[in-house]
């Protein structure tokens, strides 16, 4: 068998077609004819080892033939290599304490990522806030706007067709025990305490939250974060507190707007579906929902906005150096912040209640 010019790993394909063809069953011994190759690289040495182990298992003997020392140490250097290296044999059947040490291990590395993430930021307002020169009102503006301002539309339509919705259904049990003039506590209260101040967060995860994480992902790809760093600018104090700080301002004016929505598409039920006049069912909300619900509605804004910020923008300063990895974290950016908003709202919920509030 005769090899002539350039043997490398582009000509690799084309020799090993040509001998796909050729039937060793037929013949006792291979003479491999190197004399005419000019160059051979690595790739060729494993190619012709290979082939020279195969067919001694085929019981056929193979020669080498050349003059060439340099292939002939390159053949040698292969083969050796391959003796003395060993196969990383394949786990075949995964292990279960394998797999949950190194969930475990994950989680427990994320957990301390994301609390000295935090360690830095409470650091870093702290220092901010030392002097009222160092906020900046103007980035602060524009992200209220960005978060805010822009999402009141989505916000009032998602309200309105939750309050639609729950007092629906409502109504239809009601009319069945004459008790339709009750819609307005269960309304009232649940939508002011719970519900408003629920999906409005949910809401804004999945869009400002999103939006933090994808938006500083992006600069940290292009490494717009090293050369704020290389200029002496801190990225936490002018783009990690301008948007928490934002969205935690902007908040309970959203929940604001979800509990009139909410509320005003319960009144259209009441008035359309149980024959409750617009007037009645006002004083009715005076007198059984008490102003209590409402701050405690409004006083879960700046947690719920802390804890959407906060997260969208550390999954942000996650992402590496590819796009993939954008959507990896803006999609975890998302679940973790609907996921951490509930937690908080079951904790407010056991403690006012346990308090009495």
């Amino acid at each position: 068998m005769k090899f002539s010019g350039e043997f490398t790993l582009y000509t690799v394909t084309s020799y090993q077609k040509k001998i796909d063809q050729i039937d060793f069953l037929k013949v006792g011994k291979v003479d491999f004819d190197l004399e005419d190759v000019v160059y051979f690289d690595t790739s060729a040495s494993i190619f012709i080892n290979s082939l020279i182990h195969k067919l001694a298992q085929k019981n056929i003997t193979s020669n080498i033939v050349t003059t060439n020392k340099d292939i002939l140490d390159t053949l040698e250097l292969v083969s050796k290599s391959k003796k003395t290296s060993q196969a990383i044999p394949e786990e075949t059947t995964p292990n279960l304490l394998n797999i949950i040490g190194e969930n475990t291990y994950l989680y427990y590395s994320g957990f301390i990522a994301f609390i000295s993430f935090i360690g830095k930021l409470f650091a870093t307002k702290i220092n901010t806030l030392r002097n009222i020169k160092n906020i900046r009102f103007k980035e602060i503006a524009f992200e209220i706007n960005e978060s805010a301002i822009k999402a009141l539309g989505i916000i009032s339509l998602t309200s309105f067709l939750i309050g639609l919705v729950v007092a629906y259904q409502s109504a239809y049990q009601l009319k069945i025990y004459g008790a339709n003039i009750f819609i307005v506590d269960m309304l009232g209260i649940s939508m002011l305490r719970e519900l408003a101040p629920l999906m409005t967060a949910i809401v804004i995860a999945g869009r400002s939250g999103s939006a933090f994480t994808a938006q500083i992902g992006a600069m940290k790809i292009t490494e717009e974060l090293d050369a704020m760093r290389t200029m002496g600018f801190d990225p936490y104090i002018f783009l990690v507190l301008p948007r928490i700080i934002a969205l935690m301002i902007a908040m309970p004016i959203l929940i604001f707007v979800a509990d009139i929505m909410s509320v005003f598409g319960g009144l259209l039920v009441a008035v359309i579906d149980l024959d409750i006049s617009p007037q009645l069912f006002i004083d009715r909300f005076n007198d059984v929902v008490a102003a209590k619900h409402f701050f405690i509605g409004i006083g879960k804004g700046p947690f719920f906005a802390f804890i959407i910020a906060s997260i969208g923008v550390y999954r942000g300063l996650e992402v590496k150096d590819d796009t993939q990895s954008i959507g990896f974290n803006t999609t975890k950016s998302v679940v973790e912040s609907i996921f951490a908003v509930i937690i908080c709202d079951a904790i407010f919920s056991i403690l006012f209640t346990n308090l009495g509030i």
